[in-house]
């Protein structure tokens, strides 16, 4: 393990919970496509074998990229976002779509898909702590900090919003909390709260007074989630994905009915993404569960402890909002499995199968472990006392 850990630098806790992660993505993805067989064709083992590419790319680039110096990252921050929002006007105007959704943009030749929101979120946060840095002499100046602090937020989760208006709601919800850890002025949050409200009412409204536009295609199916999940409606059939959620979770118990023994993955759309944590509760059981939970809060921990640790604040506010979003994500998954949420697009992080999410969860964990190997390259203070937490 010694040897293993020579290559491995920054944090090995993040490394061991990251492997087990993947470890277990590729057994659970494995067993909760039986959904995806019936509906699009192929073999379990076919999909297994392009999320263990998946796997493989992400964890290539986590390794490559934490071993590069942080530096590289904020001196790069506004070229990256200026590609997320080349990315996101792209998959706008000629993206794959499915379910009324354009999400997706297609590799040539490879003809791989990843989704540029996921490229998107993790270059808003990387630019924004950026900002909180080099322009906090200027925070109580509007016209400065609303071109280089709001407008970024608002300009990502304005173009994401069309098309996956979760996730655009869970990266204004991190970016607000990031503001907040670096003191961006309270008047000013609220007033990004009230523009960001303003905006959606805007999209809406106008969505509504012009339906020729269908400027919102999925303001429906929003509609619908909702008042079904939370109206007189909650047990129809159309609602029935989330109603198989909570029963799969029923059905569990405590120990799980056995991996590949699952009956509700079977009639779950999105078994082994959006509703990953019901799948996994019925195979694995409430106790196992309740340890996934806890590896994500040790996770969170440490990606904390990184920032905190870090004497450059660039470094800091990334990290921090890098841990947001990832227990964010993977806390709705939860939320929407237990009917707590209404049904969202969010899956696991590294547990889900999927492509770019996987690639990009890596990377934003590669880039906290440069930040752990920058500011402790023997590893002596973050791994010091591994052996007894």
């Amino acid at each position: 393990m010694q040897n293993i850990f020579k290559y491995l630098k920054g944090d090995r806790v993040i490394w061991i919970v990251t492997i087990l992660f993947l470890g277990l993505s590729m057994v659970s993805v494995y067993s909760f496509v039986p959904i995806l067989v019936k509906t699009e064709g192929g073999t379990p083992f076919s999909y297994l074998f392009k999320h263990t590419i998946y796997i493989g790319i992400g964890f290539f680039v986590m390794y490559w990229v934490h071993r590069q110096d942080p530096k590289y990252i904020e001196k790069l921050s506004k070229f990256i976002f200026i590609i997320a929002i080349a990315l996101l006007v792209f998959t706008f105007f000629f993206g794959v779509r499915v379910n009324d959704a354009s999400r997706w943009v297609r590799v040539p030749i490879i003809g791989l898909t990843f989704q540029s929101s996921d490229f998107a979120k993790l270059a808003l946060v990387i630019l924004l702590s950026r900002r909180l840095v080099s322009n906090r002499d200027y925070f109580d100046s509007w016209k400065k900090s609303l071109f280089s602090v709001v407008g970024p937020i608002l300009l990502i989760c304005g173009l994401i919003a069309k098309d996956n208006f979760s996730t655009a709601a869970i990266i204004f919800m991190v970016s607000l909390l990031l503001l907040f850890v670096g003191k961006f002025p309270m008047s000013k949050i609220f007033t990004v709260i009230g523009s960001g409200a303003v905006l959606a009412g805007a999209l809406v409204l106008t969505h509504i007074a012009l339906p020729a536009m269908n400027l919102l295609p999925r303001f429906d199916t929003w509609v619908n989630r909702f008042f079904k999940a939370y109206g007189s409606e909650g047990a129809s059939i159309e609602n029935m994905q989330a109603i198989n959620a909570k029963l799969a979770i029923h059905n569990g118990g405590y120990t799980g009915v056995g991996v590949g023994d699952g009956d509700l993955k079977h009639y779950t759309p999105e078994a082994y993404a959006d509703f990953y944590y019901s799948s996994f509760v019925e195979e694995f059981g409430l106790i196992s569960a309740v340890f996934l939970i806890f590896l994500y809060l040790i996770l969170f921990y440490r990606i904390l402890r990184i920032g905190l640790n870090s004497k450059n604040l660039f470094e800091t506010y990334l990290s921090i909002g890098i841990g947001l979003l990832l227990l964010t994500q993977a806390m709705v998954n939860m939320f929407v499995c237990t009917g707590l949420m209404p049904v969202t697009g969010q899956n696991m992080p590294f547990l889900a199968m999927g492509g770019s999410a996987m690639v990009m969860s890596c990377v934003s964990l590669g880039i906290v472990l440069s930040i752990a190997h920058k500011n402790d390259p023997k590893g002596e203070s973050l791994n010091s006392n591994l052996k007894t937490e």
